[in-house]
């Protein structure tokens, strides 16, 4: 199948999905806990519910006793966590520096292994595509919906790094190959080959990753409702940017430096 003749369509889905997840993300932001602002969040169950309540560091846990004991019905307490504004400070300067490492770390490795900057470049890119379409997924769930950004959904953000650059590699490694087994012909054919070749695989994959972790979010606890859920948009968007993103821009760059040539 010539999967490259699509590659405009391709770029502008992702196009589109980038635009909403950039503006909601510069104009709604996120929705931080205290892992990254600090203070205090206490989890009351009463007699038909459960509240969680957020004050501010200095919120002792004899105030929160006071507290509940003040109210009519004397809610149980069943969760007390501080964090105090230093660690909360601390905790979002190695967030950054854990994915900046991780993004160089990215582009360096792949690049190396192909012995190519443009190899590494893509594979870079495609993975941004993916951070960026996840990180404005919780920016939309934080104005919506409430949902807080914490220390899991940074956790969530970093394993998709790693899947949606190992997609990518499968696929990249296949284009080596094939260079390799028939010479070095056109980018676009190459291309078009090993995608059809890891389509099926990758698909494979990816369903069985998705299907767990749909029935995770179904099914499990709330503490990690919104990790396993970001985990599944990451999937499902690494599994598309692999063949989809990461190649095309591979193809593009190839055909742009033939034409300087020329």
């Amino acid at each position: 199948m010539n999967w490259m003749k699509y590659r405009w369509l391709y770029f502008l889905i992702s196009g589109l999905a980038l635009t909403v997840s950039i503006y909601s993300i510069a104009i709604w932001r996120f929705k931080f806990s205290i892992d990254f602002t600090g203070g205090t969040r206490v989890e009351y169950r009463f007699s038909n519910e459960t509240r969680e309540m957020r004050f501010d560091s200095d919120f002792t846990q004899q105030k929160a006793e006071e507290y509940a004991n003040s109210l009519p019905e004397k809610p149980e307490i069943i969760k007390f966590e501080t964090v105090g504004p230093s660690l909360s400070a601390q905790i979002l300067k190695k967030t950054y520096i854990a994915l900046g490492i991780a993004s160089l770390g990215i582009l360096l490795w792949v690049a190396w292994q192909f012995k190519s900057l443009q190899f590494g470049i893509s594979a870079l890119l495609a993975t941004l595509h993916d951070t960026i379409i996840l990180l404005g997924t919780f920016a939309i769930l934080g104005h919506f919906k409430g949902v807080e950004v914490d220390i899991l959904v940074v956790t969530a953000v970093l394993t998709i790094l790693s899947f949606s650059v190992h997609d990518t590699i499968v696929v990249f490694d296949r284009i080596r190959e094939t260079t390799k087994k028939h010479g070095r012909g056109s980018m676009y054919e190459v291309a078009n080959l090993a995608v059809s070749q890891t389509m099926v695989r990758s698909l494979n994959n990816s369903l069985t990753i998705v299907f767990m972790l749909l029935a995770l979010f179904l099914l499990g606890g709330e503490t990690t409702q919104w990790f396993v859920f970001g985990l599944l948009v990451g999937t499902i968007s690494g599994t598309y940017s692999s063949p989809f993103i990461a190649v095309p821009l591979l193809v593009s760059w190839e055909q742009l430096k033939n034409k300087l040539k020329e």
